[in-house]
């Protein structure tokens, strides 16, 4: 069975045991995290679509870690006018692990 979820402004389609990064969420490694935010769930031809969330649908998850992804460097650069400006961006991330999809009604 598969579920579609929205968390941190995206969307991600998840199974049971997959693991994902997400937007940075409070919790620490270890802790259980409940998604009721299901767009979408079902497995072959059996599959409930919400408007806009499937209702008594939910994605179970525990928190695997915390961190912070590669740095991404922005420059702004014009020639010969003794211009540059340089700056970076490492975006937080919850790295998290499936455990139980719920269907709901």
């Amino acid at each position: 069975m598969y579920a579609v979820i929205s968390t941190g402004g995206k969307q991600y389609r998840v199974k049971e045991g997959s693991v994902l990064r997400v937007e940075k969420l409070d919790g620490a490694a270890g802790d259980k995290i409940e998604f009721d935010k299901v767009l979408l769930v079902g497995e072959g031809k059996d599959v409930k679509i919400g408007t806009p969330f499937v209702e008594g649908g939910a994605v179970e998850a525990t928190v695997q870690s915390q961190g912070r992804s590669r740095k991404v460097e922005i420059i702004k650069f014009k020639r010969r006018k003794n211009y540059k400006r340089q700056h970076g961006h490492r975006q937080a991330y919850t790295e998290i692990r499936v455990t139980g999809i719920k269907a709901g009604q």
